[in-house]
Formats: C-alpha cells, structure tokens, sequence
C-alpha cells in the first residue's frame, strides 16, 4: 500500500516545479529578452517584440508559448494585434523563491 503525500509536500513539489519551469524558459537568450522587453513595456504587442529582437513570428510564437507555459506572460488580443504583459505575482514569488536558495 503506498503511503499518501502530505498535502504541504504536494504543494511544496508543484511550486518547485512551477519555479524550474520559469528557470528553463529564462535560460534561453532569446527568451529572456522577450521577457525584459514585455517587463519593462505596458502591454507589448508582439509585432513590436519581432521589430526589436527579428524574429520571425513562428519563432516568436514558439518564444511566446514557453514564457506563457510557465506562466510569467499572458497574451490577449487587441483587434489585430496580441499583447503580453508579464504575471506580476508569478515573477514576484520566482524572486521571493530565488532569494530563499540564498
């Protein structure tokens, strides 16, 4: 009979996997510039993101699917044009979890 996960080692092991999927999508270059581009940007369309950084747009849509799988962007449309902004909260807690490996 296999023993039950405490409900605190459940919730410890998700957000530990949460965070080593917003490392590995920071790791690439490309997409950590996406990344600080959307940061420090209000709403960033992503036909500037290609202007700035060249990318194609199935590369940036490649780019673009990591950030939001780990959950530091969110997309929506405007018209014709998509918009990330980056998840506060999400890119707050990966700090505070970073500062806590200290």
């Amino acid at each position: 009979m296999a023993k039950k996960e405490k409900p605190e080692h459940d919730e410890a092991a998700a957000e530990a996997r949460n965070m080593i999927a917003i490392t590995r999508a920071l790791s690439d270059p490309t997409r950590l510039a996406l990344f600080r581009h959307i940061a420090n940007q209000e709403n960033a369309s992503c036909m500037e993101m290609r202007e700035c950084i060249s990318l194609s747009p199935a590369t940036l849509s490649h780019h673009m699917r990591q950030l939001e799988s780990a959950g530091l962007v969110e997309t929506h449309r405007d018209g014709k044009l998509l918009r990330a902004e980056v998840r506060r909260k999400a890119w707050k807690n990966y700090l505070a979890w970073l500062k806590d490996l200290a």
